[in-house]
């Protein structure tokens, strides 16, 4: 198979998976949706920065992060429109899930550790090609992170 071949294939088998993590760092419908979009245009187009077709996955994934990095960055120098003018739209996440609310309360670059740590299940080396941090640091915040979490889920009911 082709690097473009190959590249198609991975974007249309995870694009669920691309959503859900878009929609946990963005926390909104259509700028989740819109951070995959642009995501995929922008790995298309610079597809032959790809060296290793095995290393699709972070390639992506930093990718991805980094789009959304930037509609967060664009959405707080945008003023925002009154609350009853947001259209309703479904939460891939259930919304009384307590440990989805806890690892969102942590700091961003924990909360998207753990993300992709646990949510797209990725090994501590991807996820350091992903963040472009250092793999020890990629451990201390995820490590850190779960400690945190155990702390806060204390004396909480987990069915």
């Amino acid at each position: 198979m082709t690097r473009e071949e190959i590249l198609t294939e991975y974007l249309v088998e995870n694009q669920a998976g691309f959503y859900r993590l878009a929609y946990s760092v963005l926390k909104n419908t259509d700028e989740a949706l819109d951070a995959v979009q642009t995501a995929v245009c922008r790995a298309l187009e610079r597809q032959g920065s790809l060296r290793d077709a095995g290393a699709v996955r972070p390639w992506f994934y930093r990718i991805l992060m980094n789009t959304c990095t930037d509609a967060l960055r664009q959405r707080a120098r945008l003023i925002p429109f009154p609350e009853d003018l947001e259209l309703p739209h479904e939460d891939p996440e259930p919304a009384d899930d307590a440990l989805a609310r806890r690892v969102d309360a942590l700091p961003p670059e924990v909360g998207t550790v753990i993300k992709l740590r646990f949510y797209e299940e990725m090994t501590l080396k991807e996820i350091s090609q992903v963040t472009g941090q250092n793999l020890s640091t990629v451990k201390s915040r995820l490590y850190a992170g779960l400690k945190k979490l155990r702390i806060a889920m204390e004396g909480a009911e987990i069915l």
